[in-house]
C-alpha cells in the first residue's frame, strides 16, 4: 500500500478520527433544532397551544427514534444521554426487583456508566458477576447462561464496545435471557444508528442510546423500555415522560435527536459500507506500514468506524499528543476515562499486558472522512511511532535481542 503520495498540501488543519467520543452535528439537525430555541420555545407540558406544539414535535421525534430500533414510540423515554439511561435501567431494575433477587450479570468490558453503576450496587448489597471475554472481546453465550442463578434479576451486556468496537451476539444473549425470565439491558450508545437493531427480534427489554454519537446534539438520549417492563423513576419531581422521568423536556435536543435518528436510519446501509471500507484501509495501512502493531477487537464483528490498534515500545499518551500535533485527532480509549493514567480496562480484559495496552490508540471514523485523510493519518502515526521508538530503551533492547 503506497500511502506517501496519496495526500497533498491541502489537507484540513484537523483530521477528526474520534467520532466514538462525539460527532459533528449535521446541518439538517441544527436547522431542525433552531426554531425551538427562539420561536417555538414553549414548555411541552403546558396545556396551551403554544406549549402543545412543542409536545407534538417531541412525539414526532419519539416516533423517529423508535423506528430505528423497531420499537413502539410509547416505549421511548427521553433522557440526558447514555449515562443517565444506563443508570436508570440498572439501578431501577435492581431496586424494583430486589425482593426477587440481588444478582446482576454484566461483563468486564462495559462502559464506565455500567461498570460504575454495578460497583455502586455491589456496595449496596447486590451481587454482580463480571463475565470474562475472549481475546477479541466477545462474550460466550454459554458461559453467560451458566452464570444465571435463581436470584438473577438483570443481564446487562454492551451492544458494541466503545473502545475496541466488538459487536456482541446480542440476539443469542437476548434469547437466553428471555428463556430464563431475566430482564436484558444493552448499552447501545455506540451501536445505535450505525448497525441494525431490532429490539423484538433480539429480545431486548431495555436499551440505552445517546444523540451525540449519530451527529445529533449532546445532552440528549433515550431509554427504550419494553412495554410491560415497569421500572420506577430514577429522578423524582414532575409527571413528565408519562410519570417515568421528571424534568422539563429538552425540546431542541429531542427534535435534534429525532432528526439525527431519521437520517441515520435512512443512510445506515450506505454509510456502513463507506465507513467500513475506510476503516479497513486504515487498519491495513497501519498493520503493513508499522511493525509490531496489532488490531484489538474482532476483525469482522466490529463497528464500521472503529479501529483500535496497539503499537509496541511506545506510550499511548505521548503518541496521541504527537499525532495531534500533526493534525490527527484520535483517542487512547474511552473519552470518559481520558483523565486516567491507568491502562484501559477493556484492553486488559482481552488479555493485553500493561505495556502493550498503554501503547494503544482508538481511531473512530465517520462517513465524512476521506481516503486522503486516512492515508495521511497512517503516515502521521508511522512517523511518530518511529520517532518514539528511536528514543525508547525498551525498543533498543528488543532490537539488540533480535525481537524487533
Amino acid at each position: 500500500m503506497n500511502i506517501k503520495r496519496t495526500y497533498g498540501t491541502n489537507m484540513p488543519k484537523t483530521i477528526y478520527l474520534d467520532n466514538a467520543a462525539t460527532t459533528a452535528v449535521k446541518r439538517e439537525v441544527f436547522d431542525a433544532m433552531a426554531p425551538y430555541f427562539t420561536e417555538q420555545y414553549g414548555n411541552p407540558s403546558s396545556i396551551h397551544e403554544f406549549g402543545a406544539r412543542c409536545g407534538v414535535a417531541c412525539d414526532e421525534a419519539r416516533a423517529k427514534v423508535a423506528k430505528v430500533i423497531g420499537a413502539n414510540p410509547q416505549e421511548i423515554y427521553f433522557t440526558s444521554g447514555g449515562t443517565e439511561s444506563d443508570n436508570w435501567a440498572i439501578k431501577s431494575t435492581a431496586y424494583a426487583k430486589k425482593e426477587k433477587g440481588r444478582h446482576i450479570i454484566t461483563t468486564r468490558i462495559e462502559h464506565h456508566a455500567v461498570m460504575e453503576t454495578c460497583e455502586f450496587l455491589k456496595r449496596d448489597g447486590f451481587d454482580v458477576t463480571f463475565l470474562d471475554v475472549d481475546d477479541q472481546g466477545l462474550v460466550d453465550p454459554a458461559k453467560l447462561e451458566a452464570a444465571i442463578r435463581p436470584d438473577t434479576i438483570l443481564i446487562s451486556v454492551i451492544y458494541a464496545n466503545n473502545e475496541i468496537g466488538t459487536v456482541q451476539p446480542i440476539a443469542e444473549i437476548g434469547r437466553i435471557a428471555r428463556a430464563r425470565g431475566v430482564l436484558f439491558h444493552t448499552d447501545a450508545v455506540q451501536a445505535f444508528g450505525h448497525v441494525p437493531i431490532d429490539v423484538d427480534a433480539e429480545n431486548i427489554d431495555l436499551l440505552s442510546a445517546s444523540g451525540h454519537k449519530i451527529h445529533g446534539p449532546k445532552g440528549i438520549g433515550f431509554l427504550y423500555m419494553r412495554k410491560g417492563v415497569k421500572l420506577p423513576p430514577l429522578m423524582h419531581g414532575g409527571h413528565h415522560e408519562r410519570g417515568r422521568r421528571a424534568g422539563t423536556l429538552n425540546v431542541p435536543g429531542i427534535v435534534g435527536l429525532g432528526k439525527a435518528a431519521e437520517i441515520a436510519g435512512a443512510e445506515m446501509a450506505a454509510n456502513a459500507e463507506r465507513v467500513t471500507a475506510l476503516r479497513d484501509r486504515l487498519i491495513k495501512g497501519m498493520l503493513s506500514e508499522i511493525p509490531h502493531s496489532r488490531l484489538n477487537g474482532h476483525p469482522t464483528k466490529r463497528l464500521p468506524g472503529n479501529a483500535n490498534l496497539s503499537f509496541r515500545f511506545v506510550e499511548g499518551e505521548s503518541l496521541l499528543m504527537m499525532v495531534d500535533e500533526k493534525g490527527v485527532s484520535a483517542s487512547t480509549g474511552s473519552a470518559c476515562a481520558s483523565g486516567s493514567l491507568d491502562p484501559s480496562h477493556v484492553l486488559l480484559a482481552i488479555g493485553l499486558p500493561h505495556e502493550i495496552a498503554h501503547g494503544s490508540l482508538r481511531f473512530s471514523l465517520s462517513e465524512d472522512n476521506t481516503e486522503e485523510e486516512i492515508d495521511y493519518a497512517v503516515e502521521a502515526v508511522r512517523e511518530v511511532v518511529e520517532r518514539l521508538r528511536s528514543m525508547s530503551p525498551l525498543y533498543e533492547d528488543a532490537v539488540k535481542a533480535g525481537g524487533a
